[in-house]
């Protein structure tokens, strides 16, 4: 993009997967007197949201020139991405010749590798890649234990391991989630997602396992949030999981107060693990 095109500043491009992250970034983003230009993708992303945003595209994954296009026409200067996309869909997009050419230049497939490679494409484009948890900071899991009841000593050890498990993987680009039991690891995230893991784990190791997110290791945190909400709980209750524990301040926490309320009704304790005070 020639950096003399004028764009306009007040124009936020989202790039929108599914659930409601993408409507809380939207709703913000107007209230704070700003357009939004939103993309979706075909299977991905509720077409609810054309109601809450200015303008709107629905294309398929794997589509960037035309979501860089609808951009441009309408004058975006910052972009952030918000809201899930399913990675077993994902493996059978249809790519155009610009994300091929992108896919080709990255080389490695990790998750983190293929979206800095893409912020780094927005980016040459003239567009500021902004971070959508900015517009819903209260998402931000606190530290310490949300529940009545904390983490058992033996709760702790797992968290303990869990955490060390979940940051090497995160080194190779695995996951942000691993399910252990007596510092064993029962399961760890992979395509399928942490509610699928979760029942993975329950039901090969029963109950009393215990839930590990955490960011992995030099990840661009403008993207790819861990994310935890009612459903996680709805998960763990199910199997019987006795504990979770999250990365502090960098995990995004939907519908706390509710997920709190049914943890308490299950007998499960959750904890906002601080990496800044050594946890490990």
């Amino acid at each position: 993009m020639n950096k003399s095109m004028s764009t306009d500043a007040a124009c936020l491009g989202l790039i929108a997967g599914g659930g409601q992250f993408p409507f809380m970034v939207a709703r913000a983003a107007r209230a704070a007197g700003r357009r939004v230009a939103a993309v979706g993708f075909v299977g991905h992303t509720d077409s609810g949201l054309t109601a809450v945003v200015d303008a709107w595209k629905l294309t398929r994954l794997g589509q960037l020139n035309k979501l860089i296009r609808f951009f441009k026409a309408q004058r975006v200067g910052s972009v952030c991405m918000a809201g899930a996309i399913s990675k077993p869909k994902a493996l059978s997009v249809r790519l155009d010749f610009r994300a091929m050419k992108l896919l080709l230049k990255v080389g490695a497939k990790g998750d983190d590798a293929l979206l800095r490679a893409l912020l780094t494409e927005l980016e040459t484009e003239g567009f500021t890649v902004v971070q959508a948890a900015d517009y819903a900071p209260g998402l931000r899991g606190p530290v310490g234990v949300l529940t009545a009841r904390g983490p058992s000593a033996e709760e702790w050890e797992d968290l303990r391991y869990g955490w060390s498990v979940a940051k090497a993987l995160g080194c190779l680009d695995v996951g942000q989630c691993v399910v252990v039991k007596r510092k064993m690891v029962a399961a760890v995230e992979a395509l399928e997602g942490t509610d699928a893991t979760i029942e993975r784990a329950t039901r090969l190791a029963g109950p009393g396992c215990v839930v590990v997110k955490t960011v992995k290791p030099g990840q661009d945190e403008r993207i790819d949030l861990p994310s935890l909400g009612s459903a996680t709980i709805a998960a763990m209750a199910a199997g019987r999981a006795s504990c979770l524990g999250y990365e502090a301040g960098k995990t995004l926490f939907f519908d706390i107060q509710d997920a709190i309320m049914a943890a308490e009704r299950a007998g499960i304790c959750i904890v906002g693990l601080d990496s800044d005070a050594d946890f490990c």
